[in-house]
Parts: C-alpha cells; structure tokens; sequence
C-alpha cells in the first residue's frame, strides 16, 4: 500500500483537530494503574502501541509479543519483574530483538528481579519470573534512554522500602524523566531528587483519581512543519496547554525560528498555529538531546524551506523502530538533499531543489511516515506503507486531509 499527497488550497475555515492522548503519558499511567487499581484514565492514547502494552499487562503467564512498541518493552520488563508468581517472556519483532536492555535488566537484576536472556546477552526476548523485589537502591548510566530511568520509577513506589536511583553520566531525554515524577506527584507520591539521585517513597496505595491524558505533542509537530511549509495556513489543535508535561511541547517554541506563531486559548484548552513565513533564518542549530523525536520533522521541514540545520543530541535514534539518522540521510538524498550523519548529529546544507514524485520508504517507522508528509505543500510525492502510521497516531491520514492536502490511498 502507499499513499500519495500533493499541494491543495487551505481550506476557507480553520480545520480543527483533535490529536489522541499522548502515548507516553498513557504508557506511564497504564502502569500505574495497574499497579494501583484506583487510578482512572480519561483522553488515553488509542495508538497500536498503548494497546500492546494494556494487552501485555493481562498476561500473567506464557509469551507476550509487543512487536516493534519499545517503551512497552522497557516497561513490561520491570513491571512483570515484580508480579509475583508471574512467568513470562516477553518478545518482540526482528528489530526489537536488536534493541538493547542490558542496562535496565542489569538495574533490575540487582534489585532482585529474576531475568534471562533467550538468545542474544543484553537483547529481548527475555524469561522473566515475576517475584517480590527486596532492593532498594541501585545505580544506571542516564545517557542510555530515559524510558529505562522511567520503568524504574513507575515500580518505585510499589516495592516494600520504595527506591532510590543513582544517575551517572549526562541524562537523555530529560523531560520524559520529568514526565514520569509530575505523574507520580499527582498521585501524592512525592519524588525527591537530591543531586545525581531520585528517591520514590513506597505507596500502600493510592487514592481514587481521575486523570486526564493532553493531547500528544510529538504529533503536533507533524502541523507546524505543515504551517512552515505553506502560505496563508492556520490549524486549530484540541486538547493542548502551555507548559505542558511533555517535553515536546517546545516544539511552538522551536518552529518560532521558522515561521509559525502559536496562540494560546488555555480556556478552550486549544492552540491555533499560523504559518507566517517571517524572518527564515539560513542555518539552523539546535540541540535536541531533550527532544529527540523532533529530530525528523524538523530535518525534513529545513530541507523542504531550504534551510540548512544541524541537530545534535540525537545519540538515541540509531535504536529506534528503525535507525533514524540512516533513514533520514537515506530519504532526504532521494529527494535532493545534500545531508550527512553521524552517530549523534545530522548536517543538512541550505538548497533550493526538490525532486518531483518521490517515493519515500518509512522502515516500519511511523515518524517517518508522518514527518516526510508535510512535504506535500511544497510537490507531490508518494509514502510508502503508510499504515505504519498507526503505531502513535491511527487517524493521522484522515485528520491530513481536512488541512486541504490532497491524499490519495493507493
């Protein structure tokens, strides 16, 4: 299948659009609540992803494959960890058996857990036997990925002394740890952090609570770089705040530099963004060690404005659905760009140039798919088994065609 988008007109009324919850703030309390029963929650994510990992937390016994959803992976493996009596192995598909979790079963392991590899040391699927976890302390290389310092937390408060995480080297992805303590913080568990550590008091319980997941972020994304790239085109976006828990919230902030305004209507729980087309800079150097999964649209937006960029901080795209870096380097070539890489950083030189009804491959990757469709307000192009959309953002497609891009389903 592959779906092939193309310039249209704006349409002559404000399209609104209401992106589903947020995938990582859904995984996060999917573990909560199942760890403690009184949690509700509204606006969850309807993404594959959340339904692996709800579908992965009724297995008590036998296999559970998560397929390509990694964080699901990193948070089953110390949720089931400590399920007491629960044996389990937990795979996935081809590329997530080239994933590494060495560092959390290591972290898991000195606490305790009882885990082993089936196949590759430091690789899925692993045997996990669920059982009560005695430790309290242990130590992990921050700099790895974030969702292991997470998984740690989101059991913290249901081990029997609570836990305390040492932090050593420069932490990665710092706003999805600060996601996961705001979360435990509105369930009154209070996270302490002292310095390099974080400190999970232990919860008999939690009191009835109702939470109400925002609208993702990393999906927003998608539309600032479609506002960049176009003329005279607003979108209003449902279900967004200023100062969000998510850390790609900056992305209103970011794409500032590039021509779209975001107007805030807290009331309405609401933005509208504008593409105004206004001071372009030539180059562009950002930083997104924080905010890693911007790296693609902000990439393919640059290339699309004829901008040149360099990103750095992106040491943790090589071991995502797909290698990342080498996607991209390996997409925007096709379409003309002059673009290198590297392990953590990707150089693209300013161009004018566009090649015409490219078919761009998305390696199983749903951004790619998402971040290389804007590029139709600029020439037609066609994308690649685009149902791998579905792993964040199922309605994505239909949700493209009320901003007046023409899509067409081949």
């Amino acid at each position: 299948m592959k779906v092939v988008v193309q310039p249209g007109e704006p349409p002559a009324e404000t399209p609104r659009i209401r992106i589903g919850g947020s995938k990582s703030e859904s995984a996060r309390l999917l573990i909560l609540q199942a760890l403690f029963p009184g949690i509700e929650i509204e606006n969850c994510s309807g993404s594959d992803d959340t339904k692996v990992l709800r579908q992965g937390l009724e297995i008590k016994q036998g296999i559970c494959d998560i397929g390509h959803a990694g964080t699901a992976m990193r948070f089953l493996t110390a949720y089931y960890s400590i399920l007491e009596g629960s044996k389990v192995i937990l795979t996935g598909s081809n590329r997530m058996k080239e994933r590494p979790v060495e560092e959390l079963v290591t972290a898991l392991r000195k606490l305790g857990a009882q885990i082993e590899y089936l196949e590759r040391e430091g690789f899925p699927p692993l045997k996990i036997n669920g059982t009560n976890l005695t430790g309290n302390f242990v130590e992990i290389d921050a700099s790895v990925s974030s969702q292991y310092i997470s998984a740690l937390m989101l059991i913290g408060p249901a081990l029997p002394e609570g836990l305390t995480i040492a932090l050593h080297g420069k932490p990665t992805s710092v706003p999805y740890i600060e996601m996961t303590a705001s979360l435990l913080n509105r369930l009154g568990i209070l996270v302490k952090k002292e310095e390099n550590r974080l400190v999970i008091p232990a919860a008999a319980g939690i009191k009835s609570k109702t939470i109400t997941v925002e609208s993702d972020w990393s999906s927003a994304s998608y539309y600032y770089s479609l506002a960049a790239l176009s003329k005279n085109r607003r979108i209003s976006l449902q279900y967004f705040s200023e100062n969000s828990l998510q850390g790609d919230w900056k992305v209103s902030s970011i794409f500032e530099n590039l021509g779209v305004a975001t107007e805030f209507y807290p009331e309405k729980k609401e933005i509208i963004i504008s593409g105004t087309g206004a001071g372009l800079p030539e180059f562009l150097d950002l930083d997104l060690n924080d905010t890693p999964d911007l790296a693609q649209t902000l990439a393919v937006c640059c290339f699309g404005l004829g901008t040149g960029c360099r990103l750095t901080g992106l040491h943790t795209l090589k071991i995502k659905e797909t290698d990342r870096l080498l996607a991209l380097q390996t997409e925007l070539q096709k379409l003309g760009a002059e673009v290198e890489t590297g392990m953590d950083f990707l150089n693209l030189n300013p161009g004018k140039k566009i090649n015409p009804g490219i078919a761009v491959d998305t390696y199983l990757d749903h951004r790619m798919a998402m971040a290389f469709a804007p590029l139709a307000a600029k020439t037609r192009l066609q994308i690649n088994n685009p149902s791998v959309v579905s792993k964040s953002y199922p309605q994505f497609w239909d949700d493209w065609k009320k901003t007046g891009i023409k899509v067409r389903m081949e």
